[in-house]
């Protein structure tokens, strides 16, 4: 039995041995089997979540694409204006009121000057100007709202700053454009084409900044007294034979540290409009020779003006003669004298204020 009773107990301890080492080899391959199952499903899960990132990355890239094409048929300022606002806002008649410069620039004799090309060529013309006439404007903080034929209206609300900065940058952006037009004019002489110019006009005040249209056609637009101000003052540019002219309230809100050159040009009142202002002439882009002769005659101009307001005639055609005798080429001196021997023959109603209209 002793014998027996060993081998039992021989064998006991082998069976034991031999399960041990079967869990343990068990456990072993159920590890390697979790770790490579894991490894399969960080696998399948990296490639899914490869596969959403490029789906995700590409959405973003196509509405970047949308954003930057939509930003050159809606200013990407004016779609921050709209953003500032609650989002069930944003539709048909939505309107906001802000202070801006606005300005205005047009091609002089443009209707003659397009009677002479090619509807192509004249659409190449466009292109090819506004193309140089865009960086001036957003170099200078302001925005392009739309064109119009051969005129571009630009808004300036520099972002953050102060009434002074939007009046400064429109400026500003106005002799940057005067430059350019240089620029592009040696060019066209380069290329035996005639030499362009245009006027500019500014003005300063609040505009209503909204969409127009109908529920299935909307367009943006700025509205306003304002942007007629600034438009009417342009379209002075030929009248007075200036290249910049700017109203009272974009000096004022420039204020007298600001480096420009300017001078009266006169009291009017323009379409639309019931109260005048005075509009100026900026200087700032000419020749200091240029400059240095229509400054000399413009403290005589200024009083003038003064007189013609009070129907002072003789005294106003005294003054304007001797700005005629300080700078005989002025266009501004004679067609001041030439109001005057016109007004002063007229029966002018009580109330007249000495504005002229346009």
């Amino acid at each position: 039995m002793d014998w027996q009773t060993g081998a039992l107990g021989a064998l006991f301890i082998y069976s034991a041995v031999i399960t041990i080492l079967y869990v343990r080899r068990s456990r072993r391959l159920k590890y390697r089997f979790r770790k490579a199952l894991s490894r399969r499903v960080d696998v399948h899960r990296s490639a899914l979540k490869t596969e959403d990132d490029a789906r995700f990355q590409a959405a973003a890239d196509e509405a970047l694409r949308l954003t930057q094409t939509f930003q050159k048929f809606v200013p990407r300022q004016f779609v921050e204006h709209m953003a500032n606002s609650d989002v069930d806002s944003l539709g048909l008649g939505y309107a906001a009121e802000n202070n801006v410069a606005i300005m205005f620039c047009d091609i002089r004799g443009f209707a003659g000057f397009s009677e002479r090309i090619t509807p192509q060529e004249l659409m190449n013309f466009l292109n090819s100007y506004f193309t140089r006439m865009n960086d001036p404007i957003h170099q200078n903080n302001g925005f392009i709202d739309k064109f119009m034929g051969d005129a571009i209206m630009s808004l300036f609300d520099h972002p953050g700053g102060t009434p002074q900065q939007k009046a400064m940058d429109a400026v500003n952006a106005a002799l940057d454009l005067r430059k350019a037009l240089v620029i592009y004019n040696g060019h066209r002489k380069n290329s035996n084409y005639e030499a362009i110019n245009m006027g500019i006009g500014i003005h300063f005040g609040p505009v209503i900044m909204g969409t127009v249209g109908s529920e299935d056609r909307m367009d943006t637009t700025v509205i306003g007294d304002s942007v007629n101000i600034a438009s009417r003052l342009e379209a002075l540019c030929p009248k007075y034979k200036a290249d910049i002219i700017v109203s009272a309230q974009v000096l004022k809100t420039i204020g007298s540290g600001y480096p420009i050159k300017t001078r009266l040009l006169d009291w009017v009142r323009v379409k639309g409009r019931k109260t005048p202002i005075e509009i100026y002439e900026v200087l700032s882009h000419l020749s200091q020779e240029e400059q240095e002769r229509r400054l000399a005659s413009q403290a005589k101009i200024a009083a003038g003006v003064a007189c013609r307001i009070n129907q002072q005639w003789d005294d106003a055609i005294s003054f304007f003669e001797a700005a005629i005798a300080i700078s005989p080429d002025d266009p501004l001196a004679h067609h001041h004298l030439d109001v005057c021997r016109i007004y002063q023959n007229r029966d002018l109603e009580d109330d007249w204020d000495g504005a002229l209209i346009y």
